[in-house]
């Protein structure tokens, strides 16, 4: 089928899709929200609706200790270059980098940001600390390079990072990929040349892209969300064919909904509208064949509405470069300036 879009998209549970501010009270009534309290309501139904495919966010009894362990460290000039794991749930490690400045460890604390990597087979997450060789992909090493402090975990199913995820009690490669990076953060809040007040970042390429929308929806703490070729509609991803999301270490009950994409119990709308007041920064090149602009350009003027609503309608910034699916360095930059807009100068 094609994409369908504006008024054509179909409302879902009798919602609309475009208009944000509409909820249903508790008798069922229709209501348009018209404070960030009323907008709740529909928040709350976004986040089960996506859970309802990627599975459940996991509870306390998932939040282990982290055991952080230091596998090998290498000096990168500015910062140091550790290969680490830690713990995110019971019996599964995860390997990450984290990139610490000198300065840092001197003892002038820095802002931490999480970097997440673009869909990579053969390296994984060596690729965003430089060593993959693609130099629009090295935003946790250019970030540590500027006084940041990143960590970059690997994804599930993605080069050596195999979990067993029906073992660690996880129903898709999503919903561990949140909970991993998750916990993430809380390892960057037990480190003591990371500066938590301001909260975090995150940053992310492709799959990374998205992978920061999915965190930041269930975790405040991501003050400021990077995403690059990262999503557009369900309704426009390949005219809505989905096949390419039913993957085990995306979301295999996707498959449920294959050819019938308008019946998939969340899209990007409710998303990218959960992430407010929160600062977004979206690149959408004019010619990336994963992800369409102006689909992006569609969700983002929905989500303006309820960003409007806690009087933060100038925090969405959407960027169109002349690119194909790329994050080119002028939109790169301009991102990492607003990570210091908010999070402070390291």
């Amino acid at each position: 089928m094609s994409g369908l879009h504006a008024a054509e998209t179909p409302p879902i549970r009798g919602l609309s899709r475009t208009d944000l501010l509409e909820h249903k009270d508790s008798s069922g009534a229709l209501k348009k929200a018209a404070t960030p309290a009323q907008w709740e309501i529909r928040r709350r139904e976004a986040i089960a609706a996506f859970e309802s495919v990627a599975g459940p966010l996991p509870g306390a009894d998932k939040r282990c200790p982290l055991d952080l362990r230091v596998e090998e460290e290498a000096d990168c000039g500015s910062y140091v270059r550790r290969l680490i794991s830690y713990e995110s749930s019971p019996g599964g490690r995860v390997s990450a980098y984290l990139c610490i400045p000198k300065a840092a460890l001197a003892g002038q604390a820095a802002p931490g940001v999480l970097c997440l990597h673009p869909t990579e087979n053969n390296i994984g997450f060596k690729v965003v600390v430089g060593l993959g060789g693609k130099p629009h992909r090295q935003y946790a090493s250019e970030l540590a390079e500027r006084g940041y402090v990143t960590l970059a975990p690997s994804y599930p199913l993605l080069a050596q990072y195999q979990p067993d995820l029906k073992a660690l009690g996880f129903t898709s490669g999503t919903m561990k990929a949140v909970w991993d990076n998750i916990r993430g953060l809380d390892l960057l809040e037990t480190l003591p040349y990371v500066k938590k007040e301001a909260g975090f970042a995150t940053i992310g390429h492709s799959l990374g892209g998205h992978n920061s929308i999915f965190t930041a929806v269930f975790d405040t703490r991501l003050k400021v969300i990077v995403t690059s070729c990262g999503f557009d509609s369900v309704l426009d991803y390949k005219g809505g064919n989905l096949k390419g999301w039913v993957q085990e270490r995306y979301m295999l009950k996707m498959g449920d909904y294959l050819g019938r994409p308008q019946d998939v119990p969340f899209d990007y709308y409710e998303l990218i509208a959960c992430l407010a007041p929160r600062h977004l920064y979206v690149n959408a090149p004019l010619r990336d064949s994963n992800f369409k602009w102006d689909s992006v350009d569609r969700i983002a003027a929905a989500a303006a509405g309820v960003y409007q609503l806690y009087e933060a309608g100038d925090r969405i910034h959407i960027r169109h470069p002349d690119s194909d699916h790329d994050f080119p360095d002028v939109e790169r930059y301009e991102s990492y300036k607003l990570i210091e807009s908010v999070l402070g100068k390291p």
